[in-house]
């Protein structure tokens, strides 16, 4: 559509620069005077600040232009009769997108002319009212065929638009289906193998353990395999997007306390405050990850005793903050850990920020906030 633009351009400027010419040579070289050729010179300046210094729009007639290059063309005529056909010059870059200002030239060339023949001979023939006449039918038409092929170009240009604009969207829409098929893909593959080892590994420490029930090591081995067949569940759900499809972010974090709760006996709870609304699909599920990873950091590494998601509906804000009473660490020193990491870019992707809270001994808290501005921006 550029290149179309373009070449349009290039034909405007060609139209007017050949009818100047045209219409101004004969006149300019019997005159033998300064004053026209200043105007013509004038009109053609005028004509570049308009259209090639500058681009207004083709359906937005600029009126200082059309009163300017008119007061000139004015000029000229007065000087001579035979700079009448300036006139299409003046308003030619629109008699092709807009009919009104094509009527105005056509009309102002026939009455033109029919006042210059009245004024060399005193009277005006119905000979010569049905030349003009017959001159503005034939200049009429051709502004309305050209007009008729500008507003189809315009439609037609619309018309690519939207169809690449629906192509677009049905690419996406595609790129999206192919991931949401990889997930659950995945989903299968995690649960057909990691999670039904894990569980297997489970009850044959469990099984050993009713016959060496003493064994510290045994015992460590059955929690390590219990927790590591909670996180492989955990990596199914969270690749499976039903449990938000189901009960969007707020039934979603409930849901991830409450296997918390069950899993581990941990006390974990889930609290929203503010008025629940809508948001954006990537959003909630960027956020339900964070979540998720937050869960486990506090199960893997806190030995807390409680653990609290608070989902914050803020007139300016989106906040999901995840607390945990566990042992606590230096978040300098676990700055550049892998799942803090992959937290914090999953919020800066978004607009958001992701702080960390914490110290030895003193608990764990997550926060991840996006700003209504970069959800909106999401959509």
């Amino acid at each position: 559509m550029e290149s179309w633009e373009r070449s349009r351009r290039r034909w405007q400027h060609a139209f007017f620069v050949s009818w100047l010419v045209l219409t101004s040579a004969g006149p300019l070289s019997e005159a033998g005077q300064v004053l026209p050729v200043v105007l013509v010179a004038g009109l053609a300046a005028w004509y570049a600040v308009w259209f090639v210094l500058r681009t207004p729009p083709v359906d937005d007639v600029p009126l200082p232009y059309v009163l300017g290059g008119g007061l000139i063309w004015l000029g000229l005529f007065a000087i001579d009769s035979s700079f009448l056909v300036v006139a299409l010059t003046v308003l030619v870059p629109y008699c092709m997108d807009a009919v009104r200002v094509g009527r105005v030239a056509v009309l102002s060339c026939a009455g033109g002319w029919l006042w210059h023949r009245f004024h060399a001979t005193g009277a005006v023939t119905w000979t010569e009212i049905a030349i003009a006449t017959l001159i503005a039918i034939s200049m009429a038409t051709a502004v309305g065929y050209f007009s008729s092929v500008s507003r189809q170009s315009a439609e037609r240009k619309r018309l690519i638009e939207q169809l690449q604009a629906a192509q677009d969207a049905r690419a996406a829409a595609e790129r999206q289906a192919g991931v949401a098929a990889e997930r659950q893909r995945l989903a299968r593959d995690i649960h057909d193998s990691l999670t039904q080892g894990f569980a297997s590994v489970v009850m044959l420490l469990e099984a050993a353990q009713a016959t060496l029930p003493d064994n510290k090591h045994l015992t460590q081995a059955l929690r390590a395999a219990r927790e590591n067949l909670a996180e492989s569940r955990r990596v199914v759900l969270a690749l499976r997007p039903g449990q938000l499809d189901e009960c969007g972010l707020p039934g979603a974090l409930q849901g991830l306390s409450g296997r918390l709760s069950d899993e581990t006996g941990v006390d974990a709870h889930t609290v929203i405050t503010g008025t629940v609304r809508p948001l954006d699909g990537q959003v909630q599920e960027e956020l339900l990850r964070v979540a998720q990873e937050a869960v486990a950091n506090a199960r893997r590494h806190a030995r807390a005793d409680q653990v609290t998601l608070t989902l914050s509906y803020m007139e300016d804000l989106i906040v999901l903050d995840v607390h945990d009473d566990g042992d606590g660490f230096d978040p300098s020193r676990a700055a550049s850990g892998h799942g803090l990491s992959i937290m914090r870019e999953r919020m800066e992707r978004l607009g958001g920020t992701l702080l960390v809270e914490s110290a030895p001994g003193a608990g764990t808290t997550v926060v991840a906030s996006l700003p209504v501005v970069a959800l909106s921006g999401a959509r």
